[in-house]
């Protein structure tokens, strides 16, 4: 009996690009995202030509051209007639974009970006709390009492205690109303809450002091005092992250 001859596997190595997701253009943006903010294409100057773009990622022109445009949507690049794509300031980037945000983070050794952050969160989320004192009903405090209760039984668990911590700040965020500020800090916490640089120290002691933060919130939205409870958000968001981001030897910028 005749059998077929059996071809030899291919033993050669699968390249990267391939591995990628199955949106190319996605994973060449991304690629091109962490080149731009690390600034190997510095602002002000052309990305290579699509010829060039098509060899060293191995992808056609339409995958490149995707690539460009969601570069442009993004305000990373624009796209000028006569002089190519060229990088822009990134005074004109979307830092609410999730690889540009993250990316941003990853490069920047003074944690300013994060300090930028906090700052943002500390401003939107202490409004929240004026609103709230206002405007939460009598379930939403217990919400927040329950809440507070919980976290000082956990202080030992900090994946657990930081759970609900994340469920109490949006506890008082839902009750402001302000559906466009928690979606604003929803996203920049989104990108960050699981990065090292920006949990920072966690342990004990720390979630027992930020408890009592928490409860200094709760206490003044159920006093219904508005300028209370923007008060003791502000200090709760500003000394949690002053004491996350202790022993970095970085100067911060939260003092403004």
């Amino acid at each position: 009996m005749t059998t077929a001859r059996e071809t030899p596997a291919d033993t050669s190595p699968t390249p990267a690009w391939t591995r990628r997701p199955t949106n190319l253009a996605k994973a060449v943006t991304a690629e091109l995202v962490e080149r731009i903010v690390r600034g190997a294409h510095p602002p002000g100057t052309p990305l290579p030509p699509e010829p060039v773009l098509c060899e060293t990622f191995a992808v056609s022109r339409t995958v490149v051209r995707e690539a460009v445009k969601i570069l442009q949507e993004k305000g990373l690049v624009q796209v000028r007639q006569g002089a190519g794509t060229m990088v822009t300031s990134p005074s004109s980037w979307d830092m609410l974009d999730e690889l540009v945000l993250g990316a941003t983070i990853a490069q920047d050794d003074t944690l300013a970006i994060l300090d930028d952050l906090v700052v943002t969160r500390r401003l939107l989320e202490s409004d929240m709390a004026n609103l709230a004192a206002r405007l939460a009903d009598a379930q939403v405090i217990d919400q927040l009492r329950v809440l507070v209760d919980r976290m000082d039984e956990l202080v030992g668990d900090t994946a657990a205690y930081h759970e609900h911590d994340r469920a109490f700040h949006d506890t008082v965020m839902r009750a402001s109303g302000n559906r466009i500020a928690r979606g604003v800090v929803r996203s920049l916490e989104s990108q960050v809450m699981n990065t090292a640089r920006y949990m920072g120290r966690t342990e004990r002691s720390l979630c027992v002091a930020s408890n009592q933060g928490h409860r200094k919130i709760y206490e003044r939205i159920a006093a219904r005092d508005p300028d209370g409870a923007a008060a003791a958000m502000f200090t709760h968001i500003t000394e949690a992250w002053l004491v996350r981001r202790s022993g970095s030897g970085k100067p911060d910028r939260l003092h403004r």
